[in-house]
């Protein structure tokens, strides 16, 4: 029940918050979304409880989305952990919370391993990735090419042209930009999604 109490306070001090931010007044945010002052400064207090629909009109009318309203106060928002492929030599951060323009996805990798070879290391997928070498040099392999990327500098690849990369000389750390099959593959696959 605490939980619940949390969140329950937390939407009213955001409303309360977003309707100040606005420069409105009870009454400015009423008539936006078609509700009486006092009830309003009773869903602000707490001395009402909020509807389903109330919320949805009170949310449309200080421009946010329910989600961003009942989302939850905790570090999870905040701090981005990182996800170990033990396996790979990888360590993963995932940087942005919702997928980017086109499905993209901001990622932070950690190399510790060179990069795999065989016919079945190199992986296939429709799209292409990008990537800049933030610390370390990265070897990439595309098809019969190797080719070394060093710090500071990036790559830019079609992702139909059989791939993987690696750290041959020790840990390397990228940032890249994925797009939907390149999360999918390099991503999730090592999450066991």
């Amino acid at each position: 029940m605490k939980q619940e109490d949390d969140v329950d306070r937390l939407v009213r001090a955001r409303i309360r918050g977003l309707r100040l931010a606005q420069g409105w007044s009870l009454d400015d945010l009423a008539s936006r979304c078609y509700l009486s002052p006092s009830t309003l400064s009773r869903i602000e207090t707490g001395h009402r409880r909020i509807g389903l629909d109330q919320l949805t009109a009170i949310s449309r009318a200080l421009g946010a989305t329910l989600d961003e309203l009942v989302e939850s106060a905790g570090d999870e928002d905040v701090v981005i952990r990182p996800h170990h492929d033990e396996e790979r030599g990888r360590t993963f951060w995932t940087l942005n919370r919702q997928d980017g323009p086109n499905g993209m996805t901001v990622v932070r990798v950690r190399l510790t391993q060179p990069a795999p070879r065989g016919d079945d290391a190199l992986k296939v997928h429709p799209g292409s990735d990008w990537f800049t070498v933030l610390s370390g040099t990265v070897e990439l392999l595309l098809g019969e090419r190797r080719i070394v990327v060093e710090t500071g500098e990036a790559a830019s690849f079609s992702t139909m042209v059989p791939h993987s990369f690696g750290a041959p000389d020790g840990p390397a750390e990228i940032l890249a930009i994925l797009d939907h099959g390149g999360r999918r593959i390099h991503l999730d696959v090592a999450a066991g999604q």
